[in-house]
């Protein structure tokens, strides 16, 4: 019921049948053992075991033994489709397309949750706990729903959590005795519920009513890591609302890590040089010391017509309006409208509002850019050198906004700024000045193995390693700007993507970039590229001496390398042509292949040797462990009177399991000879047989009541004399599954479970117990 709380993430929802299905063979599985009866923690390997096996069958079959028994290939194809799964939830916004690797997280998520409330409520008695698991599963859920209707899945998963409550107190009380309502009420009626289901309904009301209504005064809980579109933003077709502060670089370093360049969207302007064409998403101005978000902004219906002047702009500054028309993928999922910047008008089907601020189109209520073609009217601005350089100081309250520091930034950061900047005589050399430290002079490498950090020290990291992506460098930079005086703030998009032959630019998943914007007044916010080797150098940053080694803005994108390169740059040598022919060298150590010819070791051998052993001995060790059982038991001779009783007794005992083995359970309560009368009448055995089990029967109640047993020959044969009767009057299927998988192999479970039993008695006893000192007064 709690795992219903998942169904609004993904589409379409069918994943709840099949993880519901696997759900009631993993809880028929723990029943049964409970039923054996088994050791609890021989129980939860056992339901653990199968879980794994019902994954292997449903996900990964290809790669398993005989397509059930999971080997190295199964764990590194799981390993591989966790890892999709993880990329597609950061990828896609909700609700995602059901793939592979997210169809695992579902159903591999709820089946281990299953496992931990059923080993909690049933396996150890104890259902409170239980709820932890239950919690976590639905606090996923609904962290990450965005269908309004919350409620409802609390309402389930609760009413499951106080169902088991309920169930497992109706027992602990049953364990006393019958439960006695009270005495009836006037006229005879009966006395209605009885106290524990009165009182479990009243705490289960007030439990339901105070987390109904206590979350109605708590400040909303909207968006999160995974949704960036900050869920149900505004409210009908009116103004208004807000959009909360939420951080789409989760994908980011995904994206530049992918195997595969998706394309994401195609895209056709009248912008001449495409090398300037960045899609920008959304702007990020919110630094707490760790990281940088969109500040909660309000948000409002978007303007028809001409968008609004961008903040800062002036009227002399050049600049001309394009239009571009994008095209996004089926699969492409965002919340935010991906568009060049600054923006003057969109022509776009679908809900969306209006961000004023950062001059951003998000999705209203769902709606994201799958599948969609809109176009977009947008100002190429066009400053020049001096008129950045001669630019007037910021408003103050824009200034103290946007320039704004939190106590926890080392210090490490400023005062590098101030020496990188030495000299300058302006906030626009001060800011060419950071990006050639970072992109040209600083010895920086572009690297997006490395991770973003989460801590206030991860600029300070960024600055002693000079190693990062695209996210380390806009943040140094701007934050470093922000520590000058200089209004900064990140922004998140798309860098310019591959020019085809048809006049469209492809962009794929590893031109998503990240790059600071530095706000000028009369120019508005500029962007600037301190990342080395990707997207386009602005023009207006490039000095116009003839020996700068600025580079030149007209070369275009480099996508990101198609492994992870630990490299500042791409060769010099290895030109893009050449880099497709593949006449290039690795840029990265980790894409080497080995080259020696040594071949596997001798233990890895060794270990496939042995698992593919175990692989043909684990199904046969019922059969094999049978055997060997009948050969020690049949094999004594009991001719002495010390040995006539173990002997018979062992004989006895072979004859009741292969009955077993043959559908005749034994009975413990029936004497021997009654245990005889009935193997003979249930096996329908013939005369021969009949009589050699009575004899058998015979030989048990002398050995057990005589004054002194005496030995008894012959056994052996009556026993293979009964045996062969009872293979004769059983159907095919019986008798190969009494050769193959015999009843009577349940014996080695119970043993192991009786042995584990006494360890724990034995470990239990050496345990030192405390008693506290009475205080009672003879």
């Amino acid at each position: 019921m709690a795992a219903c709380a998942l169904l609004p993430l993904v589409d379409p929802a069918t994943w709840i049948l099949q993880a519901a299905f696997l759900l009631a063979v993993q809880s028929g599985v723990g029943a049964a053992a409970r039923r054996v009866p088994l050791a609890r923690p021989l129980t939860v390997a056992a339901q653990f075991l199968v879980t794994l096996v019902l994954l292997t069958l449903v996900f990964a079959r290809e790669h398993a033994f005989a397509g059930l028994i999971p080997g190295p290939d199964a764990f590194r194809f799981f390993a591989e489709l966790l890892d999709q799964g993880g990329n597609d939830v950061s990828r896609y916004a909700i609700p995602a397309p059901l793939s592979d690797g997210i169809r695992l997280m579902l159903v591999g998520g709820v089946l281990v949750i299953g496992l931990l409330v059923d080993t909690l409520a049933v396996t150890f008695r104890s259902a409170a706990p239980a709820g932890l698991p239950l919690l976590a599963l639905y606090s996923v859920a609904a962290g990450l729903a965005d269908n309004g209707i919350d409620w409802l899945w609390f309402l389930l998963a609760a009413a499951g959590y106080l169902t088991l409550l309920l169930a497992e107190g109706r027992d602990r009380l049953s364990q006393w005795g019958r439960v006695f309502g009270g005495a009836p009420g006037p006229g005879g009626d009966s006395p209605g519920a009885v106290a524990p289901v009165r009182t479990g309904r009243r705490i289960g009301a007030v439990a339901l009513g105070i987390a109904l209504v206590v979350p109605l005064g708590l400040p909303a809980m909207n968006g999160g890591l995974l949704d960036p579109a900050g869920t149900g933003i505004g409210s009908g077709a009116g103004g208004g609302g807000t959009i909360s502060a939420v951080n789409p670089l989760v994908s980011l370093r995904n994206s530049l890590n992918q195997d595969e360049d998706r394309q994401v969207m195609s895209v056709r302007s009248e912008l001449t040089d495409v090398s300037d064409l960045y899609l920008r998403i959304v702007s990020l101005d919110d630094f707490d010391g760790t990281t940088w978000k969109p500040s909660k902004r309000s948000i409002t219906t978007v303007p028809d017509g001409t968008f609004p002047t961008p903040p800062g702009l002036g009227t002399d500054i050049g600049r001309t309006e394009i239009g571009t028309t994008i095209s996004t993928a089926d699969w492409y999922a965002q919340d935010w409208l991906p568009m060049p910047y600054p923006p003057s008008g969109v022509s776009i089907r679908g809900n969306w509002r209006y961000e004023p601020v950062g001059m951003t189109l998000v999705g209203d209520h769902g709606q994201n850019t799958r599948g969609l073609t809109y176009e977009v009217r947008s100002l190429h601005v066009q400053p020049t050198a001096e008129q950045l350089a001669d630019a007037p100081e910021p408003p103050p309250s824009l200034e103290r906004e946007y320039t704004e520091l939190p106590d926890s930034l080392p210090a490490v950061v400023s005062r590098t700024a101030r020496e990188v900047t030495e000299g300058a005589t302006s906030a626009y050399d001060q800011a060419v000045k950071l990006q050639e430290y970072f992109a040209l002079t600083g010895g920086f490498e572009y690297d997006t193995q490395v991770d973003v950090g989460s801590d206030s020290q991860a600029i300070a990291r960024f600055l002693r390693d000079r190693q990062g992506f695209c996210v380390h460098f806009s943040f140094a930079m701007a934050s470093m700007a922000r520590s000058l005086g200089i209004p900064a703030r990140v922004a998140v998009g798309f860098a310019p993507g591959t020019p085809q032959a048809d006049g469209t630019v492809a962009v794929g998943l590893r031109d998503a970039h990240a790059w600071p914007e530095l706000y000028f007044e009369g120019v508005g916010w500029t962007r600037f590229e301190p990342t080395p080797t990707r997207g386009s150098t602005p023009v207006y940053t490039v000095p116009d001496t003839a020996d700068s080694t600025v580079p030149d803005p007209a070369l275009p994108s480099r996508a990101a390398p198609a492994e992870p390169s630990a490299e500042p740059s791409e060769s010099e040598s290895c030109t893009a042509e050449r880099r497709k022919l593949g006449a290039c060298e690795s840029e990265s150590p980790q894409a080497a292949l080995p080259t020696g010819d040594d071949g596997p070791k001798w233990y890895v051998l060794l270990g496939w040797a042995l698992a593919g052993l175990a692989v043909l001995v684990l199904p046969l060790s019922p059969m094999l462990w049978r055997a060997r059982t009948r050969a020690v038991r049949l094999g004594g001779h009991g001719r002495s009177e010390a040995e006539a009783v173990p002997y018979v007794l062992a004989v006895w005992d072979e004859l009741t399991d292969t009955a077993w083995d043959h559908g005749i359970a034994p009975d413990e309560s029936l004497t021997p000879r009654g245990a005889a009368d009935r193997i003979v009448r249930l096996g329908r055995l013939g005369p021969g047989a009949a009589a050699s089990v009575h004899r058998v029967a015979g030989a048990v109640e002398q050995v057990l009541y005589a004054p002194r047993p005496r030995p008894a020959v012959g056994l052996t044969d009556e026993v293979r004399g009964v045996a062969a009767g009872l293979r004769s009057s059983a159907g095919r299927w019986a008798r190969v599954r009494a050769v193959l998988a015999p009843r009577s192999s349940v014996r080695v479970v119970w043993a192991v479970s009786a042995w584990w039993a006494g360890v724990r008695e034995r470990l239990l006893a050496l345990r030192p117990t405390w008693r506290k000192p009475s205080r009672q007064q003879g």
